[in-house]
């Protein structure tokens, strides 16, 4: 019989971005823009109880599937949502987070906070932020490139 377990982290990026509160807030609320930056969902209902589900993954290699539900939304400030994750039919992960927006100097500063269960040892929250960290730069790239609020 295989030993399952359970290991919890969390972990916490702060950002800056040359956008103010509006326009950050509206990236991640948006389905096209915020598919210049995250994976395309293939389900998106950005309202509290709303859902974003998208499966995708290397070809050849796993399927993963990300389920998330909006839990609370604070026009320009907050969003907090759960998800999960599942590598092919394999449950890996469970997690809280909490987007933090407010006005900064530059534009608004962002702190992204994630709690984790990982399970069974099919995950690494090292893994984890460093790929919150790449969608994060691609979010700075994409408010480089495309200044619009599209509403």
């Amino acid at each position: 019989m295989t030993k399952r377990f359970v290991k919890h982290d969390k972990f916490v990026i702060e950002r800056e971005y040359q956008a103010t509160p509006k326009r950050v807030f509206h990236a991640w609320s948006d389905l096209e823009q915020k598919a210049h930056w995250f994976p395309k969902a293939e389900k998106f209902e950005f309202a509290v109880g709303g859902r974003e589900w998208n499966q995708g993954g290397p070809s050849g290699g796993p399927t993963f599937t990300y389920d998330a539900y909006y839990q609370e939304i604070v026009q320009d400030q907050r969003i907090v949502y759960t998800y999960t994750l599942d590598m092919d039919q394999v449950r890996i992960s469970a997690s809280v987070v909490t987007v933090e927006l407010s006005p900064s100097d530059k534009g608004t500063r962002l702190i992204f906070t994630e709690q984790v269960a990982m399970f069974d040892g099919h995950d690494r929250v090292e893994y984890r932020q460093q790929g919150t960290k790449e969608a994060l730069d691609k979010l700075e790239v994409f408010f480089q490139t495309d200044t619009e609020v599209k509403e």
